[in-house]
């Protein structure tokens, strides 16, 4: 039970640090960069990465073969 509850709270925990230092980085960079990328940028931006994780999950598991 207690391993459970430690793996359970760790993930938690562990997000909302990430949250935490996200928020922080974004508050200090804040207005510096005046050429920031538009919100379509960074959608398409997510989607690329989003896709070449895929692909490299793919790559991996036909390496495991």
């Amino acid at each position: 039970m207690d391993r459970i509850l430690n793996m359970i709270l760790r993930q938690v925990i562990g997000r909302v640090v990430n949250k935490g230092i996200d928020a922080g980085v974004d508050v200090a960079t804040r207005g510096r960069n005046a050429d920031a990328p538009s919100a379509g940028q960074r959608a398409s931006a997510r989607g690329t990465s989003r896709n070449l994780k895929g692909a490299m999950r793919m790559f991996r598991r036909i390496g495991r073969m």
